[in-house]
């Protein structure tokens, strides 16, 4: 009954994981974890079933009838031979688990030989991605766009504290249909490969827990052809446009950059109009802020609804701590002034270019 019940718990858990599971890989880094976790489910399931079966035989056949029953089980205490085999057998087991494991883990971490591999570095913040594409010069937020049928090795690190101050903690990469996890750790660096068979959105999130918010760290690996890839390549490579005089959404960007704010939004974010160097900001690169599909840490539909109330109330719509420097602060933006900066970040979208 035990098992049964235990089934079926499981059988619901994985119906509730949807596209976020493990067990429905889209690339062979995922495969081969997927190949070995099925056949040491059921080694396991085997070994649950052999040890329950013997309890429950012991229970029933040696129970106590009743208080005259005084008559014991025969002891096998000291009988090297059984002693013997008990031990090799859960031993033969482990062994047999233990090989194809570190195979596998070697496997899927050595670096792609593909001269094709695409390189990204990634840093986990508190509570969203940072994504750097050293061979472009592009930086983006919470979704991953890579080429499909292509190995993507990923550097991951965490937000080193002398950066900022309150960000130095640990986070786990995580996109299960892609691959396994990876810790991203401050001042160190680790390494993940992905790759995707088909074109498509991924589901992830960071498996590390990191806060208050958490759960609301999520991200997105979007697989594209090669032609999609390089025109993403394309837009991204090209500077903001920059507003026309006169215009709402021209007065939006002067409040961007301070004028009339009590705190500049590019304190923290960066809007590269191709006058100086591209470099990272202690908020998501906000250039070509349009082209995703979602935002704060990849938890609301990217559009002017949300944003509006984004800049209205973040605090309401995403646990943070700004206080603590941690997050996006509430800057008391009257309507007029939502209305203005909802307009300008609606204008950097690279297809519009």
């Amino acid at each position: 009954m035990t098992a049964i019940v235990v089934l079926a718990l499981t059988l619901l858990l994985a119906a509730c994981a949807g596209d976020q599971s493990a067990m429905h890989p889209a690339g062979p880094y995922a495969q081969g974890p997927h190949d070995l976790i099925v056949p040491v489910l059921w080694i396991a399931l085997g070994v649950f079933i052999l040890v329950q079966g013997l309890i429950v035989v012991a229970i029933v056949r040696f129970r106590r009838r009743n208080e005259d029953d005084t008559e014991l089980p025969v002891q096998v205490h000291g009988n090297t031979r059984l002693e013997i085999v008990w031990t090799i057998i859960p031993a033969v087991i482990l062994a047999a688990i233990a090989v194809p494991t570190v195979q596998t883990i070697f496997e899927t971490m050595e670096e792609p030989d593909d001269p094709d591999t695409l390189l990204v570095e990634v840093i986990g913040h508190r509570w969203w991605w940072e994504y750097y594409y050293p061979d472009y010069d592009i930086y983006t937020a919470n979704e991953l766009v890579m080429p499909v049928d292509t190995p993507v090795r990923l550097e991951l690190t965490a937000a080193d504290p002398g950066r900022s101050p309150e960000d130095g903690v640990i986070h786990s990469y995580w996109v299960p249909p892609l691959a396994g996890k990876q810790d991203a750790v401050p001042g160190q660096v680790t390494h993940l490969n992905l790759q995707a068979d088909e074109p498509g959105t991924y589901l992830g999130q960071c498996a590390e827990y990191c806060g208050l918010s958490h759960v609301n760290m999520r991200n997105r690996a979007i697989a594209m052809t090669d032609e999609d890839f390089d025109t993403w390549v394309d837009q991204q490579t090209q500077p903001a446009e920059v507003p026309e005089e006169g215009t709402l959404e021209a007065e939006g960007r002067e409040m961007f950059y301070g004028e009339g704010l009590s705190r500049s939004c590019a304190a923290c974010h960066q809007i590269w109009e191709g006058d100086t160097a591209r470099a990272p900001s202690q908020g998501p690169d906000l250039t070509h802020l349009m082209s995703r599909d979602e935002f704060a840490g990849a938890i609301y539909d990217l559009d002017e609804e949300h944003l509006r109330d984004w800049l209205a109330n973040p605090l309401e719509m995403k646990a943070m701590q700004p206080e603590r420097g941690i997050g996006m602060p509430d800057l008391n933006l009257s309507d007029d002034e939502v209305d203005a900066l909802v307009a300008y970040l609606l204008t950097l979208d690279p297809e519009d270019s």
